[in-house]
């Protein structure tokens, strides 16, 4: 039960994040692009990457602040869903360019960011 609610919190807390980000970067990015996703699921990725590392390789944190920020917050604040989402809109509108860039910028930008966080964190 205390995992689920250490779970629970951080997802609320992630997804709240998400949100405001969301819209502070749509306000100041609204290109066609959608730049919000694409940032919110690389800086997300980077710091699972780092997180992980620090938190198991690092420090000696415990495993309910582990669930809470790797499992809650974290995968309540990255956004595959709405990624996918809006590959498939981006499709149907005829954006095939668009949705071919932002989906194999996702993926090699989003890898790179989990390999960046861990590197980052290992040279701490």
């Amino acid at each position: 039960m205390q995992n689920m609610l250490v779970i629970a919190l951080g997802g609320a807390l992630g997804a709240l994040s998400r949100y405001s980000l969301g819209i502070w970067i749509s306000n100041k990015w609204n290109q066609g692009f959608p730049l919000h996703t694409f940032l919110i699921n690389v800086s997300g990725a980077f710091l699972l990457g780092f997180l992980n590392v620090l938190f198991i390789e690092r420090l000696t944190i415990s495993p309910l602040w582990r669930l809470g920020i790797g499992v809650g917050f974290l995968g309540a604040f990255t956004t595959f869903s709405t990624f996918g989402f809006e590959v498939i809109s981006l499709l149907e509108g005829g954006s095939f360019f668009t949705a071919g860039l932002y989906t194999l910028l996702s993926i090699v930008v989003g890898f790179t960011g989990v390999a960046l966080g861990v590197g980052l964190a290992r040279v701490l």
